[in-house]
């Protein structure tokens, strides 16, 4: 439409000619609308071929399983719909436009460019510039979130800790603790234990923990993780106070080890030595961990509890040496069909588990880069279209200002000028869309980074270079021209 709209000037006096030779005003609209449609069917044929070479890729990214091999009916009807309404709207303001030329005015040269012209091509460059910075803000942003998300410590080591779960003869608690005492004698293997919780997740919890001052109304949930001795050597989980659980405690089935956040909700200010009931079990508090995040990011970390009761830990845990991960894991398979004949060791890495929890925010990050590319390459294409065109209208300007002694340099800024201006508007309008829809993003993530004016001051610097140098690149090859070549061709 933009550069349609811009030819306009330039068929002006074809659109006076086929007027006055007897062409009616529908005629010309139908013909604007039909080169406007045939370029687009033009485009679909570009598009099919586009979509059929990128799309194995996008099913990777996404893990869904699109073919173009046998289109439905729906899908031919929206693809028909697409050309019909994008040929119409890109013809739409040129063909209304050109038709109404009266062909007294175009043929005596005295036609003036509408101002309607110039706030629709003024418009639209302002509205792909737009989306393109508001789509540069949300790449980065979300960027760095992730960033964030893949580094952010979570009060756990998830790295090199191997996971798998009980299953076959290790369901017996007494071949369980045989199995994990051959496992630490592994060479590279530091620590084993079992876990009942995934870690990623919620996992079970219960409203059954009862404590001196509880509102009776009170139906908090608390996090629940059956654990076996050694856990927090595993994960590497520090303790605010207290102890861990130990062997050298007999009676220490009867106590019970919560987190910050659980003291903190249940409001006690010293709570080693208190008891709580649970599941109408009275447990003495030994120990408080510090917070770490065994959900997503998304949620805010729970009040939990970590029950000694190794038979309810339903997944082993195994923490590896940093290198040693392949000689480790080769002899513990070996001690694996020594303990559990006939069961195959469906193992993972924790941090994988974690990675995960991310899938859909990872997808949403390599997608929009792909997306801000296109919505750039778009938008420098218009514009380096559009720019190749006004110079080549006003080559005669351009002549005449270097014979008169304008320089290159000068000759680019001014050239430039008035784009940059446009680029100027659309960052106004940009960036606070951008901090909304960003923000809102943000949101669903209780632990997220800030946003500072940085990302959208080098999104501007990086829209600004982009357009200069698409800009520059037009102007610097028309401001070389001898000026007489351009002030003989007119």
């Amino acid at each position: 439409m933009n550069l349609s709209t811009a030819k306009a000037t330039g068929r002006a006096k074809e659109v006076g000619i086929k007027k006055v030779v007897g062409a009616g005003r529908f005629t010309l609209v139908l013909q604007y609308f039909g080169e406007s449609l045939l370029m687009a069917f033009a485009s679909l044929l570009v598009a099919l071929l586009l979509v059929a070479l990128v799309l194995p890729a996008f099913n990777g990214i996404t893990g869904k399983q699109l073919t173009l091999n046998h289109p439905g009916f729906g899908l031919i009807l929206w693809t028909l719909v697409i050309l019909l309404v994008t040929g119409l709207l890109a013809g739409s303001y040129p063909a209304l436009y050109l038709s109404g030329f009266k062909p007294a005015m175009v043929l005596k040269g005295k036609l003036k460019t509408a101002t309607s012209e110039i706030f629709v091509r003024k418009g639209l460059v302002v509205f792909q510039f737009s989306l393109s910075v508001i789509l540069i803000i949300s790449v980065m942003v979300v960027y760095r979130q992730i960033h964030f998300i893949q580094t952010k410590k979570l009060g756990y080591d998830r790295d090199n800790v191997l996971a798998f779960y009980k299953e076959g003869k290790l369901s017996d608690p007494l071949q369980q603790e045989s199995f994990l005492n051959a496992v630490r004698n592994i060479p590279g293997i530091v620590q084993a234990s079992c876990i009942g919780h995934s870690l990623a997740g919620h996992s079970g919890g219960t409203n059954g923990v009862v404590w001196a001052g509880k509102d009776p109304k009170d139906m908090t949930e608390f996090e629940v993780m059956n654990v076996d001795y050694d856990f927090q050597d595993v994960l590497n989980i520090a303790m605010k106070e207290g102890r861990p659980y130990s062997r050298e405690y007999v009676a220490d089935t009867n106590k019970i080890i919560f987190n910050e956040a659980a003291v903190k909700f249940m409001g006690m200010t010293s709570p080693i030595g208190k008891k709580v009931t649970i599941w109408g079990k009275d447990l003495e508090i030994v120990g408080v961990m510090k917070d770490f995040n065994f959900q997503s990011l998304h949620e805010k970390i729970k009040p939990l509890f970590a029950r000694l009761s190794p038979k309810d830990a339903y997944r082993f845990m195994l923490k590896i040496k940093p290198g040693k991960e392949t000689a480790a894991i080769d002899q513990l398979l070996q001690v694996y069909k020594r303990y559990n004949p006939g069961f195959p060791l469906n193992a993972s890495f924790l941090d994988e588990s974690y990675q995960r929890l991310y899938a859909a925010e990872n997808r949403v990050s390599v997608l929009s880069r792909c997306f801000a590319g296109l919505a750039i390459l778009i938008s420098c294409l218009g514009l380096f279209g559009l720019a190749a065109f006004n110079i080549q209208r006003r080559s005669r300007e351009i002549g005449i200002r270097k014979v008169l002694g304008a320089s290159v340099g000068g000759l680019v800024l001014l050239l430039s000028r008035d784009y940059l201006k446009l680029i100027g508007f659309s960052l106004l309008i940009a960036f606070p869309v951008a901090w909304w829809m960003t923000g809102n993003w943000l949101q669903s993530f209780v632990y997220h980074i800030q946003r500072g004016w940085g990302i959208f001051l080098l999104a501007g610097f990086l829209v600004i270079l982009l357009t200069f140098l698409t800009i520059s690149f037009q102007s610097i090859k028309a401001a070389v021209v001898n000026p007489s070549r351009s002030l003989k061709s007119e």
